[in-house]
């Protein structure tokens, strides 16, 4: 029996936190030879397009355009993986609210481990706006890695 999880889904945003978290992943990828899915959670259409009124030509256009700086941002993100040595699986494009998409997907996966940053928010702002990385751990069915940088705060 090993208590190291044999697949880990490392969820990222681009944030700095989130560049700390696939450093983590990688580097318990290698350690362990976990396999590691990388997800990105783009907003749903009307929250990227907003109240705007677009042409149907354009709001594709953006659409479009938003699904592969996503992509790309993914296989960047899973390069990185690899070049740190760790061993990715597959990457996961989903649209959604962040947090449902994440632990949905940790679900379909059957995942050891979910890896994500936090940015540390507030009392305040965590009241307000809600935290993506304190919802996961709240409805994830595994465990959850979550990466804070030195300058998190309560």
């Amino acid at each position: 029996m090993s208590f190291y999880p044999r697949t880990i889904l490392l969820a990222t945003d681009g944030s700095d936190e989130a560049e700390l978290a696939t450093q983590a992943a990688a580097e318990l990828s290698k350690a362990t030879a976990s396999e590691v899915h990388l997800t990105y959670v783009l907003p749903t259409e009307a929250d990227l397009i907003g109240p705007h009124a677009y042409t149907d030509e354009i709001r594709e256009s953006l659409i479009e355009q938003a699904e592969r700086d996503a992509r790309s941002f993914l296989e960047e993100q899973a390069e990185r993986v690899r070049s740190e040595g760790g061993k990715v699986a597959e990457t996961h494009l989903r649209v959604g609210r962040p947090d449902k998409e994440i632990v949905r997907l940790a679900g379909v996966l059957s995942v050891g481990t979910i890896m994500l940053g936090s940015r540390g928010l507030g009392a305040i702002e965590r009241m307000l706006i809600g935290s993506v990385s304190e919802s996961v751990v709240l409805h994830a069915h595994c465990p959850v890695y979550v990466v804070r940088g030195d300058e998190a705060h309560e």
